[in-house]
C-alpha cells in the first residue's frame, strides 16, 4: 500500500503542477491577446510636459494682462459714469433755474401784455375823446382891377394854419406786483 499511496501522491502532485503551468500559460496568452487588441498611448515625455506647462503659463499671463486691461477699463468707465452723473445733476439744476426764469419771464410777459392792452384801450378812448379845433380866417374878396399877385403878400399875412388842440394823455397805472424797468 505504500506504493500505491506514493504513486497517488506523485500523480496528484503532477496534476496540480500541470494545472498551475496551464493556468499561467492561459494568463500569459490572454495578456498578449489583450495587449495586441488595445492601443496603448505612449507615455508623455518630460519635455512635452515642460512645453505644455510653458504654453499654459503664457496663456495664463495673457489672460491676467487682459483681466488687468478690463479692470482698468472698468475703472475708467466708472470714473466717466461718475463725471456724467455729476454733469446730469448740474444740468438738472441749470434746467430747474431756467424753468424758474422762464416762468418769471412768462409771468412778466403776461403782465406787460395786459398793460399794453390797457394802454391801447386808454389810447383809443383818449383819441376818440380828443377834439380838434380848427380856427379858419376868411379872406376878404379881391377888388376889381387888382391882380392876385399883388395881394399874395397880404394873403400870406392873413393866412393861419389850423392848430389842433390836444388834451394830455393819461398814463396807464401799473398793476400791483409789477416792477417798472
Amino acid at each position: 500500500m505504500t506504493l500505491r499511496l506514493a504513486l497517488r501522491r506523485i500523480v496528484v502532485t503532477a496534476g496540480v503542477a500541470a494545472s498551475l503551468v496551464l493556468g499561467a500559460a492561459s494568463i500569459r496568452a490572454a495578456a498578449v491577446w489583450t495587449a495586441s487588441n488595445a492601443a496603448l498611448e505612449q507615455p508623455v515625455s518630460v519635455q512635452a510636459l515642460a512645453n505644455d506647462l510653458a504654453v499654459q503659463q503664457a496663456r495664463s499671463a495673457d489672460l491676467a494682462a487682459r483681466l488687468e486691461a478690463v479692470s482698468s477699463q472698468t475703472t475708467d468707465i466708472s470714473a466717466a459714469l461718475a463725471t456724467a452723473n455729476q454733469q446730469v445733476q448740474a444740468d438738472g439744476k441749470t434746467a430747474d433755474t431756467l424753468r424758474a426764469r422762464l416762468a418769471a419771464a412768462q409771468k412778466k410777459l403776461a403782465t406787460l401784455t395786459r398793460q399794453i392792452a390797457a394802454a391801447t384801450k386808454a389810447l383809443r378812448t383818449t383819441t376818440a375823446r380828443r377834439t380838434v379845433t380848427v380856427v379858419k380866417k376868411v379872406q376878404p374878396a379881391t377888388r376889381a382891377g387888382h391882380s392876385d399877385d399883388e395881394h399874395d403878400d397880404d394873403r400870406d399875412d392873413h393866412k393861419e394854419t389850423p392848430e389842433p388842440k390836444e388834451t394830455p394823455e393819461p398814463k396807464p397805472t401799473p398793476e400791483p406786483g409789477d416792477s417798472q424797468p
